[in-house]
């Protein structure tokens, strides 16, 4: 029993010195890594200090770029907004044969050329051509709202080179009337037979109630005539002529009396060829 207890007390010492020499692996571990965390910090710190001169170097050149950037003048582009930089010039577009430019489009409209211009030739015709207002009528027609106006116009047309017409025509405004009167005389043209600055022979004109007398005249007389007929006469190219109207002094009725009886001018020669006679 005594070697037991002998050896038991043995035996019990010895446990905590087995369990020390365990634990010192451990602990030199421990320590080995707490070394590394704090050779870590140490090993980054130098970097991160050698980085801060050169922010701070950085900066200052900065500084010195921004008042550099404030010196430079203010553009303002062509829509009237500002730029630091000026617009980067757009590159010129070759231009075609055959076709204008953008610069040398042709304008649109009335003499331009373009859609709805006048064609080729047209310029001149109207150049040769003499307009005569010789009345323009205003009609009201009274409505809900008060009253509503409309205007007509009788124009007289001609080259005074044996071409003459009679036009009329109605619109809301004077322009447009007399645009319509222009045309429609432009379209009742017809010629007239001049011998000599006068007319070849005597002609009564009639057109509803209102008639026109037309004689010829030597040379020198001049036109004698009213100045609905006056109008008719020299438009037509006619030099020397006596005229009396006879019946209602209506404009409209004249110029037409007047233009009826100009289209029944014959000369000697349509005469022969009508009948076929030979001078």
């Amino acid at each position: 029993m005594a070697d037991e207890n002998k050896n038991e007390n043995d035996a019990t010492p010895e446990t905590p010195a087995k369990a020390e020499g365990a634990a010192a692996p451990e602990k030199a571990a421990s320590q080995d890594a707490k070394a590394s965390k704090t050779e870590a910090p140490k090993e980054a710190a130098p970097a991160a200090g050698s980085a801060a001169p050169a922010e701070k170097a950085a900066a200052p050149a900065e500084k010195a770029a921004a008042p550099a950037e404030k010196a430079q003048p203010e553009k303002r582009d062509g829509k009237g907004s500002r730029s630091g930089t000026a617009p980067a010039a757009s590159p010129a577009r070759p231009q075609q044969r055959g076709r204008p430019g953008p610069g040398n489009k042709p304008e649109r409209g009335r003499g331009g050329g373009g859609r709805g211009g006048p064609r080729r030739g047209e310029d001149e015709q109207d150049n040769r051509f003499e307009e005569r207002v010789i009345k323009i009528n205003r009609c009201a027609t009274v409505v809900k709202g008060g009253r509503r106006f409309s205007f007509s116009a009788l124009v007289i047309i001609g080259d005074r080179g044996g071409q003459v017409g009679v036009g009329f025509g109605k619109a809301n405004e004077v322009p447009p009337t007399v645009e319509k009167a222009v045309k429609d005389g432009k379209k009742n043209m017809f010629k007239v037979p001049v011998v000599n600055g006068t007319i070849p022979h005597e002609v009564i004109g009639e057109f509803r109630s209102s008639r026109v007398v037309m004689l010829p005249a030597s040379q020198g007389t001049g036109v004698i005539a009213g100045s609905t007929v006056r109008a008719v006469v020299e438009c037509a190219g006619i030099q020397n002529i006596l005229t009396k109207s006879i019946g209602s002094n209506n404009p409209m009725n004249l110029a037409k009396a007047a233009a009826q009886g100009l289209r029944q001018l014959r000369t000697r020669e349509t005469v022969f060829a009508l009948r076929g006679v030979n001078e």
